[in-house]
């Protein structure tokens, strides 16, 4: 069960996208500290603005730092989806790691009413035609 975020603060990920005749909404939350366990581990704060383009990230509690790499290998994302092949409304879950969909870089998962893989592409992307 997938659980919809009420604030961007609790995410490092998301996106509302459509996927042909269907859509998905995707986002992946902050994971606790590994050191501390209290903090929420994000990107770097550096005068009141968070840096986009970090290559780790940061506890805001204790000050440990993780490579972004080794933290998001870590990460899980949750899509709440409607199948364009089938019209199934369903939730899934998927590792934070893009892979490479019909020629486009892209977060795949599969729809549980037909099984289909569907694909979360980046933005303005489109897949290519077979």
């Amino acid at each position: 069960m997938v659980v919809i975020p009420d604030s961007m603060d609790e995410v490092i990920y998301f996106t509302n996208r459509e996927i042909g005749d269907g859509n998905a909404k995707a986002w992946v939350y902050k994971a606790l500290c590994p050191k501390c366990k209290k903090g929420k581990m994000g990107k770097p704060v550096k005068d009141g603005k968070v840096k986009i383009r970090a290559k780790e990230y940061v506890c805001p509690e204790c000050g440990f730092t993780e490579e972004k790499k080794e933290h998001e290998g870590k990460l899980m994302m949750e899509i709440v989806y409607t199948c364009p092949h089938c019209s199934h409304k369903g939730e899934a879950k998927t590792e934070f790691k893009r892979k490479t969909f019909e020629g486009v870089s892209s977060y795949v998962f599969e729809c549980r009413g037909c099984n289909k893989k569907l694909a979360i592409t980046k933005k303005m992307k489109a897949p290519k035609k077979k």
